[in-house]
């Protein structure tokens, strides 16, 4: 079922905007950024797949990872001048593998460290990052042990003359940037432990953590990383390191620039901190990938909140550079512009996708946009020039806490266009209404459950009567992760994953929290954290004897014209079981009625690839058999599918080797190439 309106571009065929329109990365067919081209839209211009033979496509090999130990189950390989690169294994191994068949040419690994025993998201590495070098082809990776590896593409070596020797047993005296010395060499709680610096531990557990999961980015000449925390939803101490971001020369390796996310004394944003809190507090860390333009030599970097998500009373302020979009100067690491999408960020609203560069045409005036989808299930359109808003975004009031010591912001920004793509909260008008009276029923039970609830109601202590706070669609709604949105350069239009989510958000004391157990950095207890991700219960168990009450889809597939700010069409990426359609189909309060909700689809999001013809995306059928669909850019109708191996997890990628058009799966245990028949290798299409 398709939702919404499909908008004029359903009667005619999409009109190219200009033959310029794709940031650089896909020339030639390649694939040399972690979305595709520097813009971060995952689109190919390889047009071999169309709808046409869609469903002629076979899986024509599969690479196991197994024996590269826990599989990498989110990482998109990049391809690159006849070799695909990607991670795999909790060791973040680097693997170059044939695209023709799927053997393995060379791998990396980095020697053992204590740092990588002790990191949090070994298996988080999202992909590689590449860069042509005088001639020579080279690959970019950070660990989950915080260093910076420089190596040849065509042999998987470290780069001679590069970087600087690394005092510990197995890692070549060249090819690696020791990040962890870089990011704590300026920073109060190192300086004030006044010892030497350790390279086998990197930062003491007691005043911070780092890693990271997401690859750096090549912007002209700078090798520009970020970095990752502890998650803030398991987090019962106050300090830790801030994720300043940190750029690299990257022909020599050497150290340019540092930009603070926590600003410090006279730095812009400084005193959106009410208190000493930026001399010990940590996190903000741009742990999604980043996107930039190379021609306006910026990069885009989207944070996260600062230290233990569900709380903030030790922070007061809007703290900057919290959950933002930062534009920094590559070469000289100075901002540009930046701007905060939740002021305060207790809700765990950090941004997962890296944001999507493209340029439009908004009332008749070309823009230079940046589009930024969200956990909320906003589309932040931004100038990525100027750092303006494409469209008004609007500060409005939001509920204040009544949790001793917390002092929430009074207003949020809520964009006024595009309207948002998934359901924020949960009201009225997100309630079934076959009927006046269906409706009505619905409205009885969200009542009798306190299910209504607003996009930025706060957590609750644990003595509340009020119980936990749902917050929907909450850390793991709206975009997330695995589902990360992807455009249509060409046409102006972005596809954006989501789930109708809920959390369920309670603090209790620090001290008590049963997260305490678990080994963190920091020791100073906050006055409260959470009791636990999310307090068991979902917002779909509510139903009229078997009938949802919540509007579906619950996972969808949204399209958006970012060059008017309108919705064209909604639709599931992944069919609802048989058993829940039949239940649906054969409930007695909607016999006889049209319009109803049959297929709701499935939670979660999904990964896609665009095509010049095609959007491609991952799903389930019905049956639960996982499937590759495509559908028509102008209307949401699907146009064919095929059975997969596995349920997709993190990006895809597409790409032309030897001729031939290859969509590359990332499946839980390796990889799964698709193609045309004639690119199997036993018919010799390599």
């Amino acid at each position: 079922m398709v939702v919404g309106l499909v908008s004029a571009l359903a009667g005619g065929p999409l009109a190219p905007r200009s033959a310029m329109a794709q940031g650089p990365g896909t020339e030639d067919g390649q694939w040399t950024y972690l979305g595709g081209d520097a813009w971060h839209t995952r689109y190919t211009p390889a047009d071999e797949i169309t709808a046409e033979n869609f469903n002629d496509l076979e899986v024509v090999w599969e690479w196991s990872a197994t024996s590269f130990g826990p599989s990498t189950a989110r990482a998109t390989p990049t391809y690159v001048n006849g070799k695909m690169i990607t991670v795999a294994g909790d060791r973040r191994h680097v693997v170059a593998l044939d695209p023709s068949n799927g053997d393995l040419i060379w791998s990396f690994r980095e020697p053992s460290t204590f740092r990588h025993d002790y990191s949090m998201r070994k298996g988080y590495g999202k992909g590689i990052a590449y860069a042509e070098i005088d001639g020579r082809d080279v690959i970019f990776i950070t660990s989950p042990a915080f260093f910076l590896h420089a190596l040849d593409a065509d042999t998987g070596e470290p780069i001679g003359n590069w970087g600087r020797p690394v005092p510990i047993d197995g890692f070549e005296p060249s090819g690696t940037v020791d990040l962890v010395e870089d990011l704590i060499s300026d920073w109060g709680p190192w300086l004030a432990m006044d010892r030497p610096y350790d390279a086998g531990q990197g930062i003491p557990i007691e005043i911070g953590y780092v890693t990271a999961s997401s690859p750096p980015i090549v912007v002209n000449d700078t090798v520009v990383v970020g970095n990752s925390a502890e998650q803030g939803y398991l987090q019962t101490r106050v300090e830790n390191v801030p994720g300043d971001i940190l750029g690299y020369d990257t022909r020599t390796g050497d150290f340019k620039w540092k930009f603070h996310v926590v600003p410090r004394p006279g730095e812009v944003g400084h005193e959106t901190w009410e208190n000493d809190a930026w001399q010990w507090i940590g996190d903000v860390s741009s742990w999604a990938p980043m996107s930039a333009d190379p021609e306006l030599g910026l990069v885009y970097i989207v944070t996260n909140g600062a230290t233990i998500d569900y709380y903030g009373g030790h922070h007061p302020g809007d703290n900057l550079f919290s959950t933002t979009i930062i534009a920094l100067n590559a070469e000289t690491g100075e901002r540009a512009w930046h701007y905060q999408m939740v002021h305060h960020d207790i809700w765990n609203y950090d941004t997962p996708t890296a944001p999507v560069l493209m340029d439009v045409t908004v009332d008749g005036r070309e823009v230079k946009g940046l589009f930024q989808a969200t956990k909320q299930s906003f589309l932040y359109a931004i100038n990525r020039e100027t750092g303006e808003p494409i469209w008004p975004i609007e500060e409005r009031p939001v509920p204040a806490s009544n949790v001793p010591g917390e002092k929430l912001s009074l207003t949020q920004p809520f964009p006024t266009r595009p309207a948002p793509y998934d359901l924020q909260g949960r009201t009225e008008d997100h309630l079934i209404d076959y009927t006046p009276e269906i409706k009505e029923m619905a409205r009885q039970v969200a009542l009798e459950n306190n299910l209504f609830n607003g996009l930025f109601d706060p957590p609750t202590t644990i003595d509340d009567p009020a119980g936990p706070a749902w917050n929907c669609p909450g850390g793991a709604g709206g975009t997330n992760i695995t589902g990360p949105a992807v455009g249509d350069p060409v046409n102006g239009i972005i596809f954006t994953s989501s789930q109708s989510n809920c959390f369920r958000l309670q603090i209790m004391p620090a001290v008590d929290s049963p997260l305490d157990a678990l080994e963190q950095s920091g020791t100073t207890h906050s006055n409260y954290a959470a009791v636990s991700t999310t307090v068991r219960g979902s917002i779909e168990q509510f139903t009229i004897d078997g009938l949802p009450i919540w509007k579906g889809p619950v996972g969808r597939i949204t399209a958006i014209d970012v060059n008017t700010g309108e919705h064209l069409w909604a639709v599931p990426y992944a069919d609802a079981s048989e058993a829940e359609q039949e239940r649906i189909r054969n409930h007695p309060l909607v016999q006889g009625l049209d319009g109803v909700e049959i297929n709701r689809g499935r939670g979660g999001n999904t990964a896609m690839v665009v095509t010049p013809t095609l959007l491609i995306a991952g799903g389930l059928s019905a049956d639960n058999t996982p499937m590759l669909y495509a559908y028509d850019k102008r209307t949401g109708e699907r146009v064919g599918g095929i059975e997969i191996p596995g349920v997709t997890r993190y990006g895809m990628s597409s790409w032309v080797h030897n001729g031939h058009q290859y969509i590359i799966v990332q499946l839980a245990n390796g990889l799964a190439a698709v193609a045309m028949p004639s690119a199997a290798p036993a018919a010799g299409g390599h």
